[in-house]
Order: C-alpha cells, then sequence, then structure tokens
C-alpha cells in the first residue's frame, strides 16, 4: 500500500513482493519463524501486450539501410546485418551484442549463446541473415573478436552497446516510415509472431526464444486464430 501511495506501478510493486518473498523463504529455511510468503499475493496486471511488425513492415525496415545514402559501406552492411539478425533468429539484444566472431560459422545456420540465467541455447539463422552478415565481415576493418562492433575513429573493434543497436533499429524504422515505436525486442516479438502464424509449434518456439515457462511464450498466441476458427467451422461440417 505505501508503494502504491508512492506512485510505483504495479508491475513494479509485484517486484519488491517477490524479493519479500524470497527473504521470508531464507528466514523459514533457517528454521526463524515468520509469516508464510504465500500469504503475500502479487496484484493483478493486466495483460502484456505484444508490439510486433506484420510482414510488409519487416520487408521496410529490413530494406531501409540500402536506401540510405551512406558512403561509409562497412557501416551500412554492418546495420543490414544487425537488422536481418535480429528478426531472423529472435536473439535478445544483450545477446547480440556479445557475440564473437567465434561464435558464428557461416557456413552453418546453427550456433550457440549464453542467455538469461546463464543458459546455453541453440540459436538458428536464416540463409539471407548468413548472407548479409558474411556482406558484414568481408567491409570489417579492425581486428576485433566481437561480430558488431563500432565504426567511429575513437571507439574502432568495441563491440556496439545496447543503446548503439536500439539507436540504429530506431532509426531505419523511422526512415521506413513506422510510426508505431520499434525497439529490438520488437523485432524478436515479430520473429516469434512469424512463426506462430506460419503454424510454428507453441513449444518450439518457446525453445528458441529461451523462455522458462511456456505462459511467457502464450502471449504470442492471439495473434493466430486460424485454429479456432477451424474448429468453430466443424460446426457447420
Amino acid at each position: 500500500m505505501e508503494l502504491s501511495r508512492q506512485g510505483l506501478a504495479t508491475k513494479t510493486i509485484n517486484y519488491h513482493i517477490v524479493a519479500i518473498r524470497a527473504f521470508l523463504k531464507f528466514i523459514l529455511k533457517n528454521d526463524i519463524d515468520c509469516m508464510s510468503p504465500d500469504k503475500l499475493e502479487l496484484a493483478k496486471t493486466p495483460p502484456r501486450e505484444v508490439n510486433y511488425l506484420d510482414e510488409d513492415e519487416i520487408l521496410k525496415i529490413l530494406e531501409a539501410p540500402g536506401k540510405l545514402a551512406n558512403k561509409n559501406v562497412e557501416q551500412q552492411t554492418r546495420d543490414i546485418a544487425i537488422l536481418y539478425m535480429l528478426y531472423g533468429t529472435g536473439l535478445r539484444v544483450t545477446e547480440l551484442i556479445k557475440l564473437k566472431k567465434t561464435d558464428i560459422k557461416i557456413d552453418s545456420n546453427q550456433f550457440s549463446v549464453i542467455g538469461k540465467w546463464s543458459k546455453l541455447r541453440s540459436i538458428f539463422a536464416t540463409k539471407i541473415a548468413r548472407e548479409k552478415l558474411q556482406n558484414y565481415l568481408k567491409q570489417r576493418k579492425d581486428n576485433s573478436e566481437y561480430l558488431f562492433t563500432t565504426v567511429s575513429v575513437n571507439g574502432l573493434g568495441e563491440y556496439l552497446s545496447r543503446n548503439s543497436i536500439e539507436d540504429i533499429v530506431r532509426k531505419y524504422a523511422k526512415l521506413a516510415g513506422i510510426t508505431k515505436r520499434v525497439t529490438p525486442h520488437t523485432l524478436r516479438h515479430s520473429f516469434a509472431t512469424s512463426l506462430i502464424k506460419k503454424g510454428a509449434d507453441i513449444r518450439a518456439v518457446q525453445t528458441l526464444l529461451g523462455h522458462a515457462s511456456i505462459t511467457t511464450t502464450q502471449i504470442y498466441t492471439h495473434v493466430d486464430d486460424r485454429h479456432l476458427k477451424q474448429v468453430h467451422d466443424l460446426l457447420e461440417s
């Protein structure tokens, strides 16, 4: 109640409650009498909305760097590769920026990353994403071990920050004429949404995204109601 009076969002308050629950569990584990953690209930939050791009918008943002008059070929090919890798793999931005050249084999569509909770997971890249990546690597002028690096003179060879990737995505979304807010995570949402729309099994999508719980992945199921229509059509058969 106090946190609510301070103006904190329900989601933020729930984070505090989860922390207190963990503390109470720790106390009980050490044989100290206290209230049960189960008595602390989380507040109900509204359903999470998925911000994703449709196929036409995806095409526009992927083609945007090629329409920009950029004399720096390395930067242009890098930005193209970043967009294709984000959409074509479903990587989190934090996973993308940590990739090293040795992590990727251009002749293979599979590689591994250490994701959330230090879990190793397999990533698959589309053929066109690998082609764009290869084009970029041919233009590289530094010897950095990282896959995506800054092209500025002061930071040449340093890996890109999260903010830099966000700026790149935002820049080309604007150039593509997309008015909605677009982030690297929007491309990850779009990756998952496209798979669900094409009939992918939700458990497989969960694995590709690296979600610990199927509940997290289920936010994408609302975007495709073809199965429900097929079920309803049984009434007329």
